[in-house]
């Protein structure tokens, strides 16, 4: 079979979909992958053919690292996490959200074309992908939602983890984007179309397990709740730490622009400077390093880490809690002090509380003292441990790239 992948150029919504393409692959499946030039390198790594469709998303971000020497707090006295997501409120949230759709009107004819000239028995989109599902409906073709988030049906709605109160400007700005989406859509012959909203598509693949997704229990056979699915990216260099007995903190606020935060890593490196932790801490490639000042000894500092090498050997992970890295955590059985960047890392902190696999930094008051007695709390909390021995299996065997192809092969064969 020829399945044709869709994708939101972004890595949190890449590196889940690539065990499953290379998992079809040596199935003797064709899969042709589309996203942005960014990851052509990985995609056809896995065995996929290449389709350049989108751009990096991170062009799209300003820079929003401070100054050496600024204040911890902004002029509102907000913390640097309660300042980022207001800056998520209206002009860069919608400003991103235009530039998506300036984007799919350029690019949707040439995947549409591609689409037809070689068509595949099923689309399988990135649930936030908007030229994916315009085209399965357009060709009217199978559809395959891939979800590496949580999943939405009549019992549960993403909005249910967001904020309670969400700024007007912020309100505003997604009725502005969604309205030019419907335009765009009706332009397109597809009358009615709901964007991330609306009936789910025939097929759902979920990267997390049942048990993590609220309502777990009130979703039907259309979702398939498979966990994540772990395997090396690319050229990455294996890791080991370098004092072995030692505890380890690896810090890391993920691979989007929003990492940026030299306020907060200044803050990690006062809290942890010449204790008996272990830091790996990641600060993003638009971070100068010399903007932190003197790193101490017992703390290494790089753009990235192979996180996949680094979690195993980490006591605690400091982390933006996007949810491929708190999957990765929590399959790893690594506890999460959670620093969320943006609302859906929010949704996902709120979440590890509620279940008790770690704990959320305040977004007020943050101070290097707080972050450090954090840590070791969670550290040496005893319930958290267990909950997370209980939760990691039921991550591991979710069933990954595996039961993810499994159930496109059978939702085909279904109807034939």
């Amino acid at each position: 079979m020829h399945f044709a992948f869709v994708c939101l150029p972004a890595t949190g919504h890449v590196n889940p979909t690539l065990p499953v393409v290379a998992e079809l692959v040596r199935r003797g499946h064709r899969v042709t992958y589309a996203t942005s030039a960014k990851y052509a390198a990985a995609v056809e790594s896995a065995g996929a053919i290449f389709f350049e469709n989108g751009e990096d998303l991170s062009a799209q971000f300003p820079r929003f690292g401070n100054a050496p020497g600024s204040p911890a707090q902004d002029d509102a006295g907000r913390s640097p996490r309660a300042g980022m997501l207001a800056g998520l409120g209206s002009g860069m949230m919608s400003g991103l959200l235009e530039r998506l759709l300036e984007r799919a009107r350029e690019e949707f004819p040439a995947l549409l074309a591609r689409l037809a000239a070689d068509q595949p028995d099923a689309v399988c989109y990135d649930a936030m992908t908007l030229a994916g599902k315009m085209a399965a409906m357009k060709l009217d073709l199978p559809d395959i939602a891939l979800l590496p988030t949580y999943a939405t049906n009549e019992h549960f709605s993403m909005r249910e983890l967001m904020p309670s109160r969400a700024p007007a400007e912020m309100l505003a700005a997604w009725k502005q984007a969604r309205q030019l989406i419907e335009d765009f859509a009706r332009e397109q012959g597809l009358a009615g179309f709901n964007f991330m909203e609306g009936p789910p598509a025939s097929l759902n693949i979920c990267f997390i397990p049942r048990e993590f997704q609220p309502a777990g229990d009130t979703f039907d056979d259309r979702f398939r709740f498979v966990g994540p699915s772990l395997g090396r990216r690319g050229s990455e260099k294996e890791w080991q730490p370098r004092v072995k007995d030692a505890p380890l903190l690896f810090i890391s606020l993920g691979t989007t622009p929003l990492n940026d935060r030299p306020d907060f890593f200044r803050m990690c490196l006062q809290a942890f400077a010449h204790t008996e932790w272990q830091v790996a801490m990641a600060v993003g490639d638009r971070l100068d390093v010399a903007e932190l000042g003197e790193v101490p000894q017992n703390v290494e500092v790089r753009p990235f880490f192979p996180q996949l090498d680094v979690l195993p050997h980490a006591d605690v992970f400091l982390s933006h809690t996007g949810m491929n890295s708190t999957m990765e955590a929590l399959y790893l059985g690594v506890p999460l002090v959670a620093f969320p960047l943006q609302p859906e890392q929010e949704a996902n902190a709120r979440r590890v509380e509620d279940l008790g696999l770690g704990r959320r930094l305040p977004a007020d008051g943050l101070t290097s003292k707080l972050i450090h007695d954090v840590v070791t709390e969670v550290s040496q909390d005893q319930q958290i441990r267990r909950n997370i021995a209980a939760m990691s299996p039921r991550v591991r065997n979710s069933g990954g790239a595996t039961a993810a192809a499994d159930a496109m092969e059978e939702y085909l064969g279904g109807l034939a």
